[in-house]
This record gives C-alpha cells, structure tokens and sequence, in this order.
C-alpha cells in the first residue's frame, strides 16, 4: 500500500474498519475514515485521534459523499453486520448496501479511486456445497430474518460489477467468512463476543442448536492483510478471505472455558431461523491470486482477544 497516497476507509470506526485503518496509516497512506457511528464506535479510533494522516468523517453513506481532492482507494465496509442488527435496523442495513454502493461507486468514478467491496460469506447462506467456493451462488432466504443483510451484500456485489462493466469502475470483491479479535462489539450477538462475554462474567455459555454446526474463525490483522493484498491485486471478481479451519461450536465453547478458567455450564438453547449449519471458505482462489493465508493460530488470537475484552472491551 505504499504507493497509495489517500484512502478512504467507509464503515472506518467499525470493528474491522479501524483495524484497516491501523494497516493503512502504518503502510503511509492518508486515511480518511467515514461512518454515521450507529454501530461503529468512537474509542476504536481515539488512538487515531490527532495523527496527521488521518481524518474523521461523521457521514451516512446512504446520502452521496463529496471529499476535496485526489482520492486513490476506496474500502466500503460500511454496514453493520451482527445478527441483534437485524431486526432493529433492517432498513438501515439494507440503504447502506444499496444506496451506500451506489454512493460510493459514484465516487469512485468521479475519482477515478479503486473501490473495494467487503462482502460476506452471507451470501452463501445455508450453503449446500462445502466448503465454499466463489463460483457458489448460495442458498439465502430472501424474506427471511436475515435476508435484510444478506440480501443487502448481494445487492452490493450486483452493483459493483455492474459499475465494473457498464462505467468502467475499477473494482475488487473481498468475501468475508467470520472474524474476531480486540474491537469486536460486546453486544453484536456473535459467537465470539457472546461466549467470551459470558466466559468473563461467570455466566452460563450458551450454544444454540446442538453445537455441531461449524464456523471457521480468522483473525482480523490476518484478514485485513488479506483484504489490503486484494486491493493490490488483479483480482476483479470475488475472493473468499477466511481460515479454513472449521469448528464446531461446541468445542468452541470448550476452548472458551479452557482459556478463561471459567466455571459456566454450556446450556443449549433453539437455532435461530436460517442460521448456517456450516460455513468455510475454500481459500485456493486467495492463495494463488494473492499468495494469502491465516498466519495467526487460534490459540494465539483467541488469547489475545479475550485479553481485550477482559479490559477494555468491558468498559
């Protein structure tokens, strides 16, 4: 990233946001960090707060976005993206993937900027071929409790490319498969921040369903290395960026009580509607197209995550 001068970061005091923009600013890059704060969060960002390269732009990118100057790469991860998100704000998600591309593109163009896309592994729903590849169209619900969100990507995914082919935009599509690390929201209701959460607090870990549906956890530095390497690349169309390594939930639950020395019962509770039964991502795409893979073990990550959330993300 070391030839780009000016980035815009959009979704830039979120979770994964703020960790790209750490990147971009240690690559040398002026950032220009965007969001409304209805999910990101200000003290993601605070260690930011003053350095010469970086800006703060309180914006919805529902509404078009005007910056002075030179832009040379645009991020869009603005939106938000956790399960409590979707019936509290579902409209909200669903103008941020429509109207917020739009938006964005539109800039891009103006620009003549790169845009990238961060989708999600969402797209793929509750997918019937395993592991997942990008040339998988999914099986999504699209009137379910979810569909808001994904739908939303899928949307975001059209539209890039129909900017890529029809207005010439220069494009890339990162397919994100789930993440953690320090920043993560106490509250979103994913598995990471849930069970920690309750880990810390000596509560009763809870496991919906029977536990045996898996997940694939990849570290946020490890993803946002890959994300930046897209960016850089050739790639156009979609690439996955995940850790294949699956996991059930169950044994997840385990290694949470293990680490954290915590006394809790796991107790079960129903499924939610349309929750994936299983989720990994097939990364060949990723490794040869960008000579990417997850550096961080899970041991080492998940540590370091609950380290953080047994101090500042408990504040």
């Amino acid at each position: 990233m070391a030839r780009v001068k000016h980035a815009v970061v959009a979704g830039g005091a979120g979770f994964i946001g703020s960790h790209l923009c750490d990147r971009l600013l240690a690559d040398g890059c002026r950032v220009t960090a965007v969001d409304n704060l209805v999910t990101g969060r200000p003290a993601n960002i605070a260690h930011l707060r003053g350095q010469r390269r970086f800006r703060f732009l309180r914006h919805d990118i529902a509404r078009p976005l005007r910056l002075a100057g030179p832009v040379d790469r645009i991020f869009n991860l603005a939106s938000p993206a956790s399960p409590v998100d979707f019936p509290r704000i579902p409209v909200e998600i669903l103008l941020a993937g429509s109207y917020g591309s739009r938006n964005l593109l539109d800039l891009a163009v103006r620009t003549k900027a790169r845009y990238l896309l961060a989708s999600t592994s969402e797209v793929y729903g509750d997918p019937l071929v395993h592991p997942q590849t990008e040339a998988y169209w999914g099986n999504v619900n699209p009137v379910g409790p979810r569909s808001c969100y994904d739908e939303s990507k899928r949307f975001a995914e059209a539209i890039t490319m129909a900017y890529h082919r029809a207005r010439s935009a220069d494009v890339r599509i990162v397919r994100i498969f789930n993440t953690y690390g320090p920043r993560m929201r106490l509250d979103d209701g994913r598995v990471v921040p849930a069970l920690v959460d309750q880990a810390l607090r000596g509560l009763p870990l809870t496991v919906f369903g029977s536990g045996r549906q898996t997940r694939s956890f990849c570290y946020v530095t490890d993803l946002v290395d890959g994300i930046c390497r897209l960016m850089e690349s050739d790639a156009a169309g979609p690439v996955n960026i995940g850790n294949p390594s699956e996991m059930p939930i169950i044994e997840f639950a385990r290694a949470i009580k293990r680490i954290t020395g915590a006394s809790s019962a796991i107790v079960f509770q129903p499924l939610p509607a349309d929750d994936p039964k299983q989720r990994r991502p097939d990364i060949r795409k990723a490794r040869r197209l960008l000579g990417w893979r997850p550096r961080v073990a899970f041991e080492r990550g998940i540590r370091t995550t609950i380290d953080w959330f047994a101090t500042e993300g408990q504040r």
